[in-house]
């Protein structure tokens, strides 16, 4: 039986976000499981280093309940981030570079060596060498931010542009921190760092064992977004986004009118 066209899968993910065109779903008619799926990520994100770019970390997906909710899909996931993904922090994203943009506040890890899978909690603060708080911007390349399970992690999780924050220590705790999203001054989301897997440190454990299993090993140095503490909120034109994370601070970013 003839798999899924990885390649051709990945250069029609790649196309669609290059020019900003939404693309019907993929997985049911090319009978694309999410194992394939990962293997279509790696040769999207491939295509993103064949012409200059860089690995720089990793993201989870869908670790909160109202993610989960809000997509349809039920499964923890996880992509890559390159270093072209990144705006400084209080910077300009170009709203038509963009299908249909969302933001989402999340934390974010500096690893300061490579953490054991199942390592305990109580050795997190070893491993990460400082946090802050984060914005990710998620852009599905599939029409109505519609997908399946497979759809979306070839999507390499909807990856599309990320904001972090001052960096800090490693607090005492971060499994219940306060999280808001302001758009243009106005609270948009409130949420809780709990919604995220129970505590955020638990998403790099998941993280390093889901990568794993596809071959991927984190790096010291790299970056890791834990997951978003609330639901997705459309980006509009023009709009200015802030996350706030208690004890952690703030970050924000703009988008082009």
């Amino acid at each position: 039986m003839i798999g899924p066209d990885v390649a051709g899968i990945a250069e029609k993910l790649g196309a669609a976000a290059d020019g900003a065109t939404a693309i019907a779903q993929l997985a049911a008619e090319t009978g694309l499981d999410v194992d394939a799926a990962y293997a279509v990520q790696t040769a999207l994100v491939q295509r993103r280093l064949n012409r200059g770019e860089r690995l720089v970390g990793l993201k989870m997906g869908l670790t909160s309940k109202a993610k989960m909710a809000q997509v349809g899909v039920d499964e923890v996931i996880w992509g890559r981030l390159t270093d072209s993904m990144r705006v400084p922090d209080g910077g300009t994203v170009e709203h038509a570079d963009f299908i249909h943009p969302r933001v989402e506040p999340e934390v974010a890890f500096l690893l300061d060596r490579l953490p054991e899978p199942g390592e305990p909690l109580g050795a997190f603060t070893d491993a990460v060498r400082a946090v802050a708080p984060a914005i990710e911007l998620i852009d599905s390349r599939y029409a109505d931010f519609t997908f399946s399970l497979p759809d979306v992690v070839a999507d390499n999780t909807s990856a599309a542009a990320f904001v972090v924050g001052p960096w800090s220590p490693v607090p005492d705790g971060l499994d219940n921190l306060g999280v808001l999203l302001e758009i243009d001054g106005r609270v948009a989301q409130v949420g809780s760092t709990a919604a995220i897997l129970g505590d955020p440190r638990r998403a790099l454990d998941e993280g390093i064992r889901l990568a794993g299993r596809h071959g991927v090993r984190l790096r010291s140095g790299w970056l890791f977004l834990a997951g978003a503490a609330t639901a997705a909120v459309p980006l509009r034109p023009g709009s200015h986004v802030r996350a706030v994370v208690e004890r952690l601070g703030s970050c924000s970013l703009k988008a082009s009118s």
